[in-house]
């Protein structure tokens, strides 16, 4: 087993690392229904060939071009179809190669397009190529949608002045006039930690006559939550079912759900979590996934367990995200056997093993210490999956250094470091420091240079690891 021959590990972590260098990268949980949407028959069969692309690594332009030359056409409506998939599962480079395939070829691009190519530009090449863009749009390209996108880059990158002087230009134009300017200066506050500057914000809009959208609600529930004024949040449904009863959805009684669920008020929010239920459509999957979170953070397996069922009823194919959002709440609720039982459930019904799944189990069983189930679930994932694994051997790191087996622990982590290519793992600082901590207290001189190393490789060494070296 792996804890009892660590040297295995190191063998098999390092042959993983250079099969990581070729390999396609993993696919996010979200992503995977992409791939099993793509194998319906009412999905279009260029939307099939796209799609697909995330695991096999092809391109968007040959694909394109390989699909005129077989005698199809492809009208532009199809590929804004397209963009809109990609863009929904996270595939956003993909969705930009469209874009860019579609300029090549001097395709109309409507405002909304230039806007969505804005978005993509910023998700892929970062904000100061996205800025360029807007700034070299047309005067007429440079309107309500532009600026709005421009206005959403800044806040979720939580870029205050530059959006709050994005915001003003926009009022001085006149594009400041809809719930969607306004709900994406909240979000920015909510991310700043401002909670506090939301209800102002809402109340601008009411003196605007912008009328608050189902998402405006959401937002300033959760601000009263982050205020600890669950009475605020309360008179936020109660201002819903009075003044615009059409905005009442099921995610407004999820919000509130969460509400009480953080201030364990846990009937209260039992009773919200059963109107969601009366809300919601049976062929809602995202509702399903909050139910089951939400119950998990009441304690209530026995309702987890139905609301599962319930969705694989109205989901017969199941997908990752499903399978990825009950794995959670059967560990949050420390269900073993339950947790066995899905998760192999999953491996032998999968269309793609998707190794974020296999760490959730991973996880549970380190902190149940069933370190063989853990070790077994690694193996597996190392056969059928192309990784990365980084976070899975940080877990176990972490495990064998809270019960002092040092050695197993640096193996673990020469491992996960032979599998990092930029920067995208470190170990936690508190693990640096046991570490750094052991080494001292052992006065074990080569096993503290040989972790430096180790750091170092990683960009990982800061003055105070090397303060805490030169002291041991």
């Amino acid at each position: 087993m792996m804890a009892r021959n660590p040297n295995r590990l190191i063998s098999a972590g390092a042959g993983l690392a250079r099969r990581l260098c070729t390999a396609a990268a993993a696919t996010e949980p979200e992503e995977v229904a992409v791939q099993a949407a793509s194998r319906s028959v009412r999905q279009p069969r260029l939307y099939h060939r796209l799609s697909a692309l995330g695991a096999t690594g092809g391109s968007v332009a040959d694909t394109l071009n390989e699909h005129i030359k077989e005698g199809k056409l492809i009208a532009k409506h199809e590929l804004s179809s397209c963009i809109k998939q990609l863009r929904k599962y996270r595939q956003f480079q993909h969705a930009l190669e469209i874009m860019d395939w579609m300029e090549n070829r001097k395709i109309f691009f409507s405002y909304a397009d230039y806007a969505v190519r804005l978005d993509l530009l910023s998700k892929t090449k970062g904000l100061a190529t996205a800025e360029e863009y807007f700034n070299n749009l047309s005067p007429s390209a440079k309107n309500l949608l532009t600026y709005g996108t421009l206005l959403n880059c800044y806040c979720k990158e939580k870029m205050e002045e530059k959006a709050l002087a994005l915001f003003e230009k926009m009022d001085e134009l006149n594009f400041a006039s809809t719930s969607l300017t306004f709900n994406n200066l909240m979000s920015l506050h909510m991310r700043l930690g401002k909670p506090e500057m939301v209800p102002p914000l809402v109340d601008e809009m009411k003196k605007r006559s912008i009328s608050p959208d189902t998402f405006t609600y959401n937002i300033l529930m959760q601000s009263y939550a982050r205020l600890n004024d669950i009475e605020g949040a309360e008179r936020v449904l109660e201002e819903i079912k009075r003044e615009n009863e059409d905005k009442l959805s099921w995610t407004t009684y999820s919000n509130l759900a969460a509400v009480y669920v953080n201030a364990r008020l846990f009937e209260k929010a039992e009773l919200a979590l059963k109107k969601l239920e009366e809300e919601m459509g049976f062929h809602d999957r995202l509702a399903y996934h909050f139910l089951i979170s939400l119950y998990a953070g009441i304690n209530n397996l026995s309702e987890v367990n139905r609301v599962w069922n319930s969705l694989k009823s109205a989901f017969p194919k199941t997908n990752n995200m499903s399978y990825f959002i009950m794995l959670q709440a059967l560990a949050n609720l420390n269900d073993v056997d339950g947790l066995k039982i899905c998760f192999e459930e999953w491996k032998s019904s999968c269309f793609s093993f998707d190794v974020r799944l296999a760490n959730v189990a991973v996880r549970a069983f380190l902190g149940w210490d069933m370190i063989k189930d853990a070790e077994s679930i690694l193996y597996e994932a190392v056969k059928r999956s192309s990784g990365p694994f980084y976070t899975a051997l940080d877990m176990f790191m972490a495990h064998h250094l809270k019960v002092r087996e040092i050695d197993t622990a640096l193996k673990y982590m020469e491992a996960a470091a032979s599998e990092v290519k930029n920067n995208e793992w470190q170990p936690a600082p508190e693990r640096v420091l046991a570490f750094l901590k052991y080494f001292e207290e052992e006065k074990d001189v080569e096993g503290a240079e040989k972790f430096c190393k180790i750091l170092k490789n990683i960009s990982g060494l800061d003055s105070n690891a090397y303060q805490l070296l030169l002291q041991t």
